[in-house]
């Protein structure tokens, strides 16, 4: 499993976790869309937030390994923002690559790249 160095472990003061310490055994957890209600909690939209801008700030818009990037936290955002990056995908395994779908990023999440416009 890559283990993507310098990457944030989880959102300050949350328990939001963006990262996993130790590979699954037996049973990698499969990433597959969750769906998001309106009515989400602001902490969770927070996190989701936070872990895009990490995620655009770390990789870009190039292709990157999920490798160690926690698969709650992916799933909340799968099939919209985060998108499969190569074809036939492994859902399952920690070499499966991603990227971010910018045009629905810009849509959704519009403030993580005025944000890291800033920078």
């Amino acid at each position: 499993m890559l283990k993507h160095r310098g990457f944030p472990s989880r959102l300050t003061g949350t328990d939001a976790q963006f990262t996993i310490r130790r590979p699954a055994k037996k049973d990698i957890p499969e990433l597959k869309a969750r769906e998001r209600y309106r009515d989400r909690r602001p902490a969770d939209r927070r996190a989701d937030e936070a872990f895009l801008a990490a995620l655009y700030d770390y990789f870009g818009e190039e292709p990157f390994a999920r490798g160690n990037l926690d698969a709650g936290r992916i799933n909340w955002l799968f099939g919209r923002e985060i998108v499969a990056a190569e074809d036939p995908f492994d859902p399952r395994s920690y070499d499966a690559l991603l990227r971010l779908d910018m045009d629905v990023l810009r849509r959704n999440f519009p403030q993580v790249l005025q944000t890291a416009e800033d920078w």
